[in-house]
């Protein structure tokens, strides 16, 4: 982060490894000041109340994260739920009433998980919560106007997008990432630079990627005034999360 010039960082994690939410915890208040800890669980465990309780009432968590993807999250080894249902709906009114960022990936586009009219309907039932939509709606290279579609119905005034992982899911691409860099334009138009969120998906991306390159996709990007680079490299997540 140093050797980047990143100032901060939020800790989001997939669940393939099994829950850090205590990785994440201590890591956060070891460096109050770098971290910010998002923390994920599984809504069908059985100890669901006491864990949302001491992660948020007693930890005083600001970030939940639900990974419900076919591919490494919920829908992957729970039976396949709607977004707008009973359970997703409790899990989202429980983080409105403690003021808890809602970061959810709903996995690539097109699969089972990606039910973006349901997350809508979702979105629309908490006006007032803060909700983060991850990989830009995970699009292939070819969905490109399949993602604009999703971004159009998601572009409501409590939503954000994170960036990452991009250049991975729209691969075969190389830097400077020209067709990286034309889904982050389209995006920009459809929803505005105030809407988007830099991430990178580190660690596991750095088996791919260089850092400083995922950074100057943007911040070397001549196509995009400065305005729209700090939006998207900083004044975005400072506004949402801090």
């Amino acid at each position: 982060m140093d050797a980047h010039e990143v100032e901060r960082a939020v800790l989001l994690q997939g669940g393939y490894l099994g829950f850090q939410n205590q990785y994440s915890y201590e890591a956060q208040q070891k460096y109050p000041e770098r971290f910010l800890a998002a923390v994920a669980y599984d809504p069908y465990c059985w100890n669901r109340d006491a864990i949302v309780r001491r992660l948020f009432e007693q930890q005083g968590i600001r970030v939940v994260k639900f990974e419900v993807s076919t591919g490494s999250g919920l829908m992957a080894n729970r039976p396949i739920f709607a977004l707008d249902g009973e359970m997703m709906e409790r899990e989202a009114a429980f983080a409105e009433e403690h003021g808890i960022v809602f970061v959810i990936d709903i996995g690539k586009l097109g699969s089972p998980s990606s039910q973006i009219s349901a997350l809508r309907n979702l979105i629309l039932h908490h006006p007032q919560m803060q909700f983060v939509v991850c990989h830009l709606l995970a699009p292939k290279q070819t969905e490109l106007h399949t993602m604009q579609q999703g971004l159009e119905m998601l572009h409501l005034p409590n939503v954000w997008f994170d960036l990452a992982s991009l250049s991975h899911n729209v691969r075969p691409d190389e830097p400077p990432f020209p067709v990286t860099r034309q889904f982050i334009h389209s995006a920009i138009k459809t929803v505005g630079a105030d809407r988007l969120l830099f991430g990178t998906d580190t660690p596991s991306n750095l088996c791919r990627f260089r850092y400083r390159d995922m950074v100057d996709t943007i911040a070397e990007d001549a196509a995009l005034a400065d305005e729209q680079k700090r939006l998207i490299l900083y004044e975005n997540a400072d506004r949402v999360f801090w």
